[in-house]
């Protein structure tokens, strides 16, 4: 698409060196400021008359042209003294010299330099579009965002008269071609997924105008929905063949060819053209290929392949995948000094530390990639976005391999790759990059026996290992065939002349020393584990030691704290003084992790050293007393009034106290991973209690679905571990917490077991919990499955033992459900009545989180009952709190129902709208939930004149419905069968 459109048959007036007190706005209600002053600008034919002024920039307009812009073909007998009238009041409210009377006729002149928003417009969309022919698409995007910001309603709102109706015709016309200019660089940087919910609604407004509906069919494609980007090509051809009587034009038929054909091309946005490098540079930065690469021809068969096809493609990229010490990094190195020839423009290198607690930053290697091609320090950009853009500008026109090693994930990885033709990249990651669009995937394993004992011989010499083949296969074999772990062993005893094969084979052959023998990540690192843990004194060496027992990613200071039972500035002082001995890593302040192999090292230390050997069960029972405590704190701050915390194990710790619920809420998703590992880790008979109710406390973290799948896991384990030692009463609430998140995942008959195993058992247990808490969540679950007596019998069971405990917000939960079953049950007045009944017990405890849960039920039971201006009122005030606490699927789920509100309102274009924000954002229910949006979108774009894209939606909901035997797959049948018989 050419550059950013210009609106049409306008220029800007001459600026002036300081900005005038006055401000006008045209791209909206005609009105005039003074600082900050509105001004009076009087009638609606006076603002008229000041409209037409300044929309001619300075030039003067005759008394002739005034009366013709005012009231056309028809003017009234004393229209010539209206308009010295309209002219005189204005120049009264405006400064001296703006308002000047010239040849007969008016003119505004001597206004600073954006004071009309329509030059400020102007000015904007030419800044976007010199930064779009430069090649930064994201500087333009953001400028063209700032011009379309402008706009405040309709141009030229409730201003009468021919002129005013021409020019608000062409104001929105140009407003439309910065809309598609913006949507399409959206489109270039890759922003396809965010850019279909716009552009449905935008269709929908616009439905004639074919642009949009391009952009729609190329973001759908992108996003991985094809069949939806072709339905839309088939509404477009009809409606304008019974709305016009036209075809569609020749760039949206190619564009529907070359979807039908999945062209490569369209699966990737094309890289925006920009000036080369004004320095050339050929950087060489590879690192040194190690003289006994052994083996993996394959591989470099492959990968070289991939490379050898750079020239002529957009961009070769090859991830290879594989877990630590596998050999990617040294594989990735031979191939690209293999490749050197066929790059001559230079080779970058960067280490990306995704394996580590604190992984490279894009930005930061953008910064010294650039620098490496010969980019000055001076300009060089400061957001990640301009870096980036410049970048694949510099690039452009060269032959550069890059490697990006040791990768923590895609995203990290997207803003580094070229982008251009002839240009290659190779990375390295311990995850398999399945979500990097293009590349070429290479899952890296041990070497074979044969590969892994020739590395080995090369090491160690053909003359040692001869005499010992069957030693050196034993030593191998204990290394399961792991490059790193092979040329570590090797390397001792290359280093050891006096050791045999045998002598190593022996060693390795112990398995609870086999760590110790294959520690260091190579011979320095394993010389500064033995060194530096040998010079420790012993306060530091036992913190060294406990530390390392504890599973997650990374640990707080407070945390650290508790493992070692000492106050927190003894515990930072013993932290940053391992930190320096390089033994331990400084994630973040007040944030420190152990590397991998030093954490290995570590627990052997513990378990080696520590006395008594009691002490180390201690140190993960204060752990877990910690996150016990402070759990406890964030679930009362979001819950106040909330019994549950009664109920739970008491810690030992007071826990931490918080500013408020969002400083509650950003410890806990901050320590989220560590906490979970360490519930894991807990469930022993002694500590088993305490970890199911951490994970009781936590329940925040399944329902953010930041981190269900872990928490799901977790309380598997739990479970497991409760029905193994015969602990009914960890059962019982494990099995409920596994009841609560399997069903925000949409996974209602499993969800159902468990509860209702819980249920059972808690006849023996008598836990008060779980007396209130598996009944109100059997409902739930009955509600999701249309059982709405069953889920009616549950609610009351659940009333009366959240009542009996006392536990007002338990209550008010359980009636907002209820509410909701009877709503479904035809019992609207009564529903409506209980609903005001929970969000009344909710707001007189000051709760949010679940204020917003009773807004959320309120509002569905209004929509049940036809009231659908206060469902939407509801509905909308859950959305806000739900975004403020962070909880993304409930943000979503909430999205679906007001674009249920909306559908009910016959207003397709907003619920399509909220539909596709539902389906971008994730539901609680998981795939159910999906396919419920998926199915309210195809109502909504039936509604919009759209039946084929409709039928695309409705086709994905019944594979999910019928995937799951859910019910509603009957409704979604019957929506598509008089489709069908069309």
């Amino acid at each position: 698409m050419d550059g950013v459109p210009r609106v049409p048959e306008q220029r800007r007036p001459g600026s002036l060196e300081e900005p005038a007190a006055l401000r006008f706005s045209v791209l909206g209600p005609v009105r005039a400021w003074r600082g900050e002053e509105p001004l009076n600008t009087g009638s609606p034919q006076q603002r008229a008359l000041l409209a037409a002024l300044l929309l001619r920039e300075g030039r003067t307009a005759t008394a002739a042209e005034l009366i013709d812009a005012l009231w056309g073909a028809e003017p009234p007998s004393q229209a010539l003294a209206a308009v010295r009238t309209y002219a005189s009041r204005l120049r009264k409210v405006l400064d001296p010299g703006v308002l000047v009377s010239e040849s007969g006729g008016y003119a505004v002149r001597d206004l600073g330099e954006g004071a009309l928003d329509l030059a400020a417009a102007q000015d904007l969309a030419a800044d976007a579009e010199k930064a779009r022919s430069a090649g930064d698409l994201c500087h333009a995007r953001h400028v063209l965002n700032q011009a379309l910001g402008l706009w405040d309603g309709e141009p030229l709102a409730g201003v009468p008269g021919p002129y005013a109706d021409a020019q608000r015709v062409r104001l929105e016309e140009w407003r439309l071609q910065l809309l598609e200019s913006r949507l399409d660089m959206d489109l270039e940087q890759g922003c396809h997924a965010e850019a279909v919910s716009e552009l449905t609604a935008l269709t929908a407004a616009h439905p004639l105008r074919e642009r949009l509906r391009e952009l729609l069919m190329l973001a759908l494609y992108r996003s991985g929905r094809q069949a939806e980007a072709l339905a839309v090509y088939a509404d477009t051809r009809r409606l304008l063949a019974e709305e016009l009587g036209v075809d569609p034009r020749s760039g949206l038929k190619e564009l529907q060819q070359r979807i039908l054909q999945a062209d490569p091309a369209l699966a990737e946005p094309s890289a925006p053209v920009a000036e080369p490098a004004a320095v050339p540079v050929r950087p060489a930065q590879l690192p040194a290929t190690v003289p006994d690469f052994t083996g993996r021809s394959s591989f470099v068969s492959e990968l070289s392949e991939v490379l050898a096809s750079a020239e002529g493609r957009v961009m070769a990229v090859s991830a290879l995948a594989g877990i630590g010490g596998v050999g990617k990094t040294t594989l990735a190195v031979h191939v690209a000094h293999q490749a050197r020839t066929a790059f001559p423009d230079g080779q970058l290198y960067v280490d990306l530390q995704g394996a580590g607690p604190r992984a490279a930053e894009p930005e930061t290697v953008l910064g010294s990639f650039l620098r490496a091609l010969g980019t000055p320090d001076s300009s060089i950009p400061d957001s990640l976005e301009e870096r980036a853009a410049l970048y694949r500008s510099v690039l452009d026109g060269r032959r550069v391999l890059v490697l990006l090693d040791n990768a923590k994930d895609a995203a990290q990885v997207r803003p580094l790759l070229p982008g251009t033709e002839g240009c290659a990249a190779l990375v390295t990651s311990r995850v398999r990059m399945v979500d990097l669009a293009g590349a070429h995937l290479v899952d890296l394993d041990v070497m074979s026996p044969d590969e892994a004992l020739s590395l080995f011989t090369k090491i160690v010499g053909e003359e040692r290992v001869a005499s010992e083949r069957e030693a050196a296969l034993d030593v191998v074999a204990a290394c399961g065939f792991l490059p790193l772990a092979i040329r570590i062993a090797a390397s001792r005893l290359a280093a050891r002349r006096t050791w045999t094969v045998s002598v190593l084979a022996a060693k390795l052959a112990d398995e609870r020393r086999r760590l110790d023998e294959l520690q260091a990540g190579d011979l320095a690192v394993k010389a500064t584990f033995e060194l530096g843990y040998g010079q420790l004194e012993p306060a530091q060496s036992r913190a060294f030691r406990l530390l390392g027992l504890a599973d997650g990613p990374d640990m707080s200071l407070a945390a650290a704290a508790a493992v070692l039972d000492l106050p927190v500035e003894e515990t930072e002082d013993l932290l940053e003084s391992l930190v320096d001995t390089s033994l331990l890593e400084s994630a973040a302040p007040g944030r420190y992790r152990f590397h991998d192999l030093v954490r290995l090292y570590a627990r052997a230390c513990a378990e080696r050293d520590e006395q008594p050997p009691g002490e180390r069960d201690a140190a993960m029972s204060r752990l877990l007393d910690f996150y016990l405590a402070n759990a406890s704190e964030v679930y009362a701050l979001e819950r106040p009034g909330d019994r549950t915390v009664a109920h739970l194990e008491k810690s030992r710790y007071a826990g931490q106290e918080f500013t408020d619920a969002a400083d509650a809420l950003d410890w806990l998703h901050a320590e989220a991973e560590p906490l979970l590992a360490c519930v894991q880790q807990s469930l022993k008979p002694a500590t088993l209690r305490r970890a199911v109710d951490l994970l009781v406390a936590t329940i925040d973290l399944a329902e953010s679905g930041a981190g269900s799948l872990r928490y799901e896991r977790t309380a598997i384990a739990a479970r497991d571990a409760a029905a193994s030692q015969g602990d009914a009463h960890a059962e019982v609430r494990a099995r409920i917490t596994l009841a609560q998140v399997l069903s925000q995942a949409g996974r209602f008959e499993e969800a159902e077991r468990e509860a209702k195993r819980a249920d059972l058992l808690n006849e023996a247990a008598a836990d008060p919990w779980t007396s209130s808490t598996a009944p109100n969540q059997l409902g739930i679950i009955a509600i999701c499955r249309s059982l709405y007596a069953d889920a009616e019998g549950y609610f009351i069971r659940a009333i009366d033992a959240f009542r009996a405990d006392e536990n007002k917000p338990g209550e008010a939960s359980a009636v907002c459900n209820l509410s909701r079953t009877l709503a479904s049950m035809g019992r609207s007045e009564r529903a409506v009545e209980l609903a005001q009944q929970g969000i009344k017990i909710y707001d007189d405890l000051g709760l949010s989180v679940r204020l917003a849960n009773a807004r959320y039920a309120s509002g569905i039971v209004l929509t049940q009952a036809g009231r659908l201006p206060e469902a939407l009122e509801q509905l909308e005030k859950a959305l806000h709190i739900f975004k403020d606490s962070r909880q993304r699927l409930w943000e979503g789920t909430t999205h679906f129902r007001i674009a249920q509100v909306h559908l009910a309102a016959h207003r397709p274009a907003q619920a399509a709208q909220h539909a596709e924000q539902a389906l971008g954002i994730g539901c609680i229910g998981g795939d159910w939930m999906r396919a419920n949006a998926l199915t309210l979108l195809g109502k909504a774009l039936e509604a919009l004149g759209q039946p084929d894209r409709a039928r695309a939606c409705w086709r994905d909901a019944l594979g999910i419905y019928d995937t799951a035997g859910s019910s509603e797959a009957a409704e979604v049948r019957g929506l598509l069968s008089p489709l069908t018989a069309v």
